[in-house]
């Protein structure tokens, strides 16, 4: 039988050589197919002249850090996912991989079931959602989103999303006019929850935010619920 993952191709960028064959064994082990880059240099030539269907990246390495090769993916890539694997765990960092574009972040000594839950979640995000159930809601107010393209209208100004900033605005119309928890984000959007996980949904937010709202400052239609979450309103307006 044919490996349902067989047709997935992955880039692992890692100047450590040890951790890069770990992960491409273990990857490929799963039925993905995988290619594989040592520098920062050569990890962006390889994203940007190959289809991958996800991105491994380190961010301390040699020529070009994974920062850098973050953002450059994403001008050129917007849509592909991006996880990034790194020592540097400090809240400053996350972020900072975050606003460069990376949809996931783990921490190295990492877990390679934890690899490989945080790729299968990535995935599924990055999929086109034309097997959604018809009850579910792609167009509602000022506000639809193009699952094919992951791209979203807003009076009919047309944004390109990366694959996170799609599911959280789709989860968001699920639940419209109603707050939606930091849990529940987590659990729809990434698949897992973890307390040290509310900042990379809050910078996810801020950068879905920033693509939609003409004033972030007075955001029409995503709202901040205080000690809860989140609350879209796709027609511009708060409900009295």
């Amino acid at each position: 039988m044919l490996n349902q993952n067989s047709s997935k191709r992955l880039l692992i960028v890692d100047d450590d050589k040890q951790i890069r064959e770990l992960l491409a064994f273990d990857i490929s082990q799963s039925g993905y197919l995988t290619d594989c880059a040592q520098d920062g240099e050569e990890g962006l030539k390889k994203a940007l002249e190959n289809e991958y269907d996800l991105i491994l990246l380190d961010v301390m390495m040699p020529k070009m850090n994974g920062y850098d090769v973050c953002k450059n993916i994403r001008i050129v890539k917007p849509n592909v996912p991006i996880l990034m694997l790194t020592a540097k765990g400090t809240i400053e960092d996350k972020t900072q991989g975050f606003d460069c574009g990376a949809d996931d972040y783990l921490m190295k000594p990492f877990d390679i079931q934890e690899v490989l839950l945080r790729i299968r979640a990535l995935l599924r995000r990055s999929e086109p959602h034309t097997n959604k159930n018809t009850k579910e809601v792609l167009r509602l107010g000022d506000i639809q989103i193009l699952p094919d393209s992951l791209e979203a209208v807003v009076l009919d100004k047309k944004v390109k999303l990366t694959p996170t900033e799609f599911e959280i605005l789709y989860c968001l119309m699920q639940h419209t006019n109603s707050p939606v928890t930091l849990s529940v984000l987590l659990d729809e959007v990434w698949g897992y929850g973890s307390d040290e996980d509310v900042r990379m949904v809050r910078v996810h937010v801020g950068g879905l935010r920033q693509k939609i709202e003409e004033n972030t400052r007075k955001p029409k239609y995503l709202h901040t619920v205080v000690n809860v979450g989140y609350k879209l309103t796709p027609f511009g307006m708060l409900e009295e």
